[in-house]
């Protein structure tokens, strides 16, 4: 994806392309992200992540390469162009050389104020799409019930249906039909692990920025959407809220194992983190969406402490606490 001079004058006259990664809890954005990191060859790339908790983990997931990666960490980017999305999307400005901007936003962020943002700078910037992850796995009419979740389809210029391989050919069928009843002509790609062509996915020049003008007046911030300072930064967004936790001790692997077996919140929707295990030298990444986890060797030297967030509705903040410290190794 090299651009010669011409076109990289001619993009800079035109605006640096944005593309936003924007999808439910667990769809796949960062992986969507780390493929394109990784796949694309020769295109200055700076990354803004915004992330729903008080410590930063996607910035730890995001492969490591020579662009620049901005982390929201906490910045609530999900109901008003605000100023902490500004001054980053300044700070990539600044680097003169960065020629592709990708935000990739929380699972429980509607994309259409983010799009607000970048559309305030269009001497600068230019939306090139919103991509929309949709989980095959874990969707459900439930999902719908979401004003955010339903934002992220209606505004995706792009829909990407992922994890095709764990669901059956009408699971697939079914998505298509409830997401046609309230998107019209969706332009829709199916993936297995957010592996696409980039040619399908970057300098499409899909979006369309009447809709901005449109829902400029009239978007409904009717989720609930509180801010919560007792404990840090807690943020809550439709009954969903967070739960943050890091200790420098290593986690008993078996301890680990029953909490996630047998104590577990069924409420927990999304789950991820960095941890390392007394019976383990590397450290592992640990995903949970829905009732699907993964704990995958970590191929990257980092110093072993343990970070992890939870999403969910209605979880008890304290009781979690005391049983992820219960899994804190006594053999330290």
């Amino acid at each position: 994806m090299k651009k010669s001079g011409d076109d990289l004058n001619k993009s800079k006259i035109q605006g640096i392309p944005v593309t936003i990664l924007t999808g439910f809890l667990g769809a796949g954005k960062t992986t969507v992200l780390n493929h394109i990191l990784t796949k694309q060859k020769g295109l200055k790339t700076a990354v803004l992540v915004n992330e729903f908790g008080e410590i930063g983990i996607d910035n730890d997931l995001i492969v490591k390469t020579h662009e620049d990666i901005i982390e929201l960490a906490n910045g609530c980017i999900c109901c008003t162009i605000n100023g902490e999305l500004l001054n980053a999307i300044n700070r990539v400005l600044a680097n003169n050389e960065i020629e592709y901007l990708i935000i990739e936003t929380t699972g429980l962020a509607d994309p259409l104020p983010v799009a607000m943002t970048v559309n305030s700078s269009r001497d600068q910037l230019r939306l090139d799409s919103i991509i929309t992850l949709i989980d095959a796995e874990n969707f459900d009419s439930d999902i719908l019930s979401s004003q955010i979740a339903r934002s992220q389809i209606i505004y995706g210029d792009i829909l990407l249906i992922n994890k095709c391989d764990l669901v059956n050919e009408e699971k697939i069928s079914y998505i298509n039909s409830k997401v046609s009843e309230i998107k019209n002509d969706p332009r829709i790609l199916k993936c297995i692990k957010g592996d696409v062509p980039l040619g399908l996915l970057l300098s499409v020049g899909l979006f369309e920025s009447d809709l901005i003008a449109k829902n400029d007046h009239d978007h409904d911030h009717d989720h609930d959407h509180d801010h919560d300072h007792d404990h840090g930064h807690k943020l809550k967004i439709e009954g969903f809220t967070s739960f943050s936790f890091q200790c420098n001790q290593p986690f008993s692997l078996r301890k680990f194992q029953y909490f996630l077996d047998n104590q577990l919140p069924s409420s927990v929707y999304r789950a991820k983190g960095i941890l390392c295990f007394e019976e383990s030298e590397i450290t592992h990444v640990f995903h949970l969406s829905g009732k699907r986890f993964t704990l995958e060797d970590s191929d990257r030297n980092r110093e072993r402490k343990n970070k992890v967030v939870l999403i969910g509705k209605d979880i008890d903040h304290g009781t979690l606490e005391k049983q992820i410290e219960a899994c804190i190794s006594s053999n330290i």
